[in-house]
């Protein structure tokens, strides 16, 4: 079993930064990419970011260039940094993880945080 425990969410004023962790624990072989998501009210969850073992790093277009997704490997964590943050990004941002929990390509699977909420307002 796989555990994605997410911490850092609050409330934050229009323009400032806020920097979210996520960190996976249980039976990990290896997670080949860690990213985040989010879901507004009445909206679809969307892509935020998304980074592989290998370092591609994938961006929503609606945080490009105001976001940054990096991870530590070693600790099988991932973080988001917000910044310039607007009142658009209000939503409940969900971790996720591709892992596999053994050497076999049968034991991969998607992993989801419980979400944590992140209201920018002034």
């Amino acid at each position: 079993q796989v555990q994605l425990v997410e911490s850092g969410g609050g409330l934050v004023q229009p323009g400032g930064s806020l920097r979210l962790s996520c960190a996976a624990s249980g039976t990990i072989f290896s997670i080949y990419a860690m990213g985040w998501y989010r879901q507004a009210p009445g909206k679809q969850r969307e892509l935020v970011a998304v980074k592989t073992s290998g370092g591609t790093t994938n961006y929503g277009d609606s945080v490009k260039g105001r976001f940054t997704i990096s991870r530590d490997n070693a600790k099988n964590t991932v973080y988001l940094q917000m910044n310039s943050l607007k009142a658009e990004d209000t939503a409940v941002y969900y971790c996720n993880a591709d892992v596999f929990v053994t050497a076999y390509s049968s034991s991969r699977g998607y992993y989801w945080g419980q979400g944590t909420q992140v209201t920018v307002s002034s």
